[in-house]
């Protein structure tokens, strides 16, 4: 079952940040679902996932307007 962050209603950087801290919790290989309203969590969590060497799984927008990034931790 993978982690889920919902940080709707929260923007940026909070989104990258609390991605940050919540990918710390779970072991290499699984995955964080993280949800937001942030259209910037998109782009942001995507550039941060590149930088610290995490792969973004799938980013999609859901039919009520929140963005679902599935990330998993590569180390």
């Amino acid at each position: 079952m993978p982690m889920t962050l919902d940080v709707r209603g929260k923007f940026c950087p909070i989104p990258v940040m609390e991605t940050a801290k919540a990918i710390a919790q779970v072991n290499v290989g699984d995955t964080i679902e993280v949800l937001a309203t942030d259209p910037a969590a998109d782009p942001d969590i995507k550039a941060w996932a590149k930088r610290m060497g995490h792969e973004v799984v799938s980013s999609e927008k859901l039919p009520d307007g929140t963005l679902r990034i599935v990330v998993k931790r590569l180390k």
